[in-house]
Order: C-alpha cells, then sequence, then structure tokens
C-alpha cells in the first residue's frame, strides 16, 4: 500500500488508522507547496487533488471516511470497525460520517468566527459538541471500551483544535482528547 502524504494535512489521520492497523505501507510524500497534489499524476489517483490519497493494488481510495472504511474491512483482525450486522455497527456508521459532515465544518466555522447558518446544513460548535459528548456516553472511547476508526475520525478534529491552541471547554472530552493523544500509534502532525 501507498499513502500518498504530507504531515500537515488530513493524511495525518489516514497514517494513524494505517499505524492502529499494524499496516505495512509506503509514504509518498506530496509537497504541497510544490503542488504536486495537482500534478497529473496524482490527480489519476485523486481527481479532487487533496490529501490523503491510498493505492493498494488496483484499489485507488480518497477521503478519509472512506480510507478508514476500507482499512477497518481490510484488517479486521485489528477490531477498528463493528462487524457488518454487528451491534453498534450502525452508530459507527454515524459516527464515521458525523466527523466530516457536522463536527469539521462546524469547528471551522467557531475558529473562523462564522456564524452557522441552519442551510448550511451542519449544527453550530456547541450542539456538535453535545452530540459528542452525548455519544461519548461514560465509556473512555465512542462505542465503550472498543476503540475504533469513529474515535481516529472525531479525535483528529479535536486534535487539531488543540495544534491551534483552541480547548473545547468540555472536561469529559478533553479527557477524550487526552486518551487518545497518548496512544501509541496516536496521530502525529506537522
Amino acid at each position: 500500500m501507498k499513502l500518498y502524504y504530507n504531515p500537515k494535512s488530513r493524511a495525518a489521520i489516514a497514517k494513524w488508522m494505517l499505524d492502529e492497523c499494524g499496516a505495512d505501507y509506503e509514504i509518498v510524500l506530496i509537497d504541497l507547496e510544490k503542488r504536486e497534489h495537482k500534478t497529473p499524476a496524482f490527480l489519476s489517483i485523486n481527481p479532487a487533488g487533496k490529501l490523503p490519497a491510498l493505492l493498494d493494488g488496483h484499489q485507488r481510495l480518497y477521503e478519509t471516511p472512506a480510507i478508514c472504511l476500507y482499512l477497518a474491512e481490510k484488517f479486521p483482525q485489528a477490531k477498528l470497525a463493528p462487524e457488518p450486522g454487528a451491534p453498534g455497527r450502525g452508530r459507527f456508521l454515524s459516527l464515521m460520517m458525523y466527523s466530516t459532515a457536522q463536527l469539521e465544518p462546524s469547528m471551522g466555522d467557531s475558529m473562523m468566527k462564522v456564524e452557522t447558518h441552519p442551510q448550511r446544513g451542519w449544527d453550530d460548535f456547541e450542539t456538535v459538541k453535545n452530540v459528542i459528548e452525548q455519544e461519548l456516553g461514560h465509556g473512555p472511547y465512542l462505542l465503550g471500551e472498543q476503540f475504533t476508526a469513529a474515535d481516529i475520525m472525531v479525535g483528529s478534529m479535536f486534535m487539531w483544535l488543540r495544534l491551534w491552541g483552541v480547548h473545547t471547554g468540555r472536561a469529559r472530552l478533553e479527557a477524550y482528547i487526552d486518551r487518545l493523544a497518548a496512544r501509541p500509534a496516536a496521530m502525529k502532525m506537522g
């Protein structure tokens, strides 16, 4: 497998997932300043010209949730997702999508101090944090004792916040982020 990567991009999330899976992979460093992500060769892998991108034989994947779901299925021994049909699978899938459909854009609005309008399709950041706290429940992870790709997707967004020196203002969420950051394979950025 080849991960097209830059440490200052969302590819850090895909790398975290690969490391949690114990996968054997090669990093192909993409220089964003030289616009290597816009070359015809890279655009043949990801036509959007964004990171991350993953090649696994003839499989070409882009978009972080797709990569994480693919890897969770490819490496079932890592137990990073409930199996199809298993209890919690629907909730897991919902959280995977929630991370990019609600959490990421609401967090962006909050950081840029932009008002979140309902017609944009996502809630304000405070509401989204309420949802994540509710989903976290009393477990160490979103699915209780089981660390999953949903924790990678959701947790990575909060870890990005910390890079900008911003905290959630919620003790339970901060403790959750601390647990994720303490994992040996946790996302490293920069």
